[in-house]
């Protein structure tokens, strides 16, 4: 067995009986190196501090802290361990604006999160397929705050510069802001987020 090749994982969850499941049916398969279980998102917490690890699969509803503010805590101190929720409430929408990687719902068959594990270890952000209608709502739900304004300001007609000076902040923070917003609204460039503001605007009309 090749060690490069090997997910080094953290499974927490409220259900230490749950956690014990997924620990052996991962242990089981030599693609993945189990480091530490947990049964709090507060100790998930400690364990990101403590050891190296590349994917945490996660529940959504811990004590001391849940997915959420795990999910919020990462994302604040740039954590580059990619996260799984895994859980029983619909709450992958919330999981994927949160920065999380992949989103597994525990009404499916266990043995499905390995092959999801696997291509989120790989660089992929693996979610359900959502409906054509709710597109646009979850791509505008993705922007921050600073970054809907941004995307405001834009629509107005202003330059990267003039947003910078309006805002005061630094030109590359400016284009930082447009790359990932562009990203998330899955455009390529800045009339292609203007035409899709302005006519999120109509439809509110």
């Amino acid at each position: 067995m090749s060690t490069k090749t090997c997910l080094n994982i953290v499974i927490a969850d409220k259900n230490s009986l749950l956690v014990k499941g997924l620990a052996e049916m991962f242990k089981q398969d030599d693609r993945f190196d189990v480091r530490a279980t947990a049964t709090d998102g507060e100790l998930f917490l400690k364990l990101v501090e403590r050891i190296s690890f590349d994917v945490g699969i996660i529940g959504w509803k811990m004590p001391y802290s849940d997915g959420h503010q795990v999910l919020t805590n990462l994302r604040e101190r740039g954590s580059s361990i990619r996260v799984v929720v895994y859980s029983g409430a619909d709450v992958s929408r919330q999981v994927r604006v949160l920065g999380g990687a992949g989103f597994y719902s525990k009404a499916k068959p266990p043995e499905g999160l390995i092959d999801l594990v696997c291509q989120v270890g790989q660089g992929n952000s693996i979610f359900p397929y959502e409906k054509h209608e709710a597109k646009t709502d979850l791509r505008l739900s993705s922007l921050t705050s600073r970054e809907l304004e941004i995307l405001e300001i834009l629509s107005q007609g202003y330059s990267n510069r003039k947003i910078a000076g309006k805002l005061e902040i630094s030109d590359n923070t400016v284009k930082f802001h447009l790359k990932n917003i562009f990203e998330k609204i899955q455009v390529d460039n800045r009339t292609q987020a203007v035409a899709f503001y302005n006519q999120l605007q109509k439809e509110k009309l």
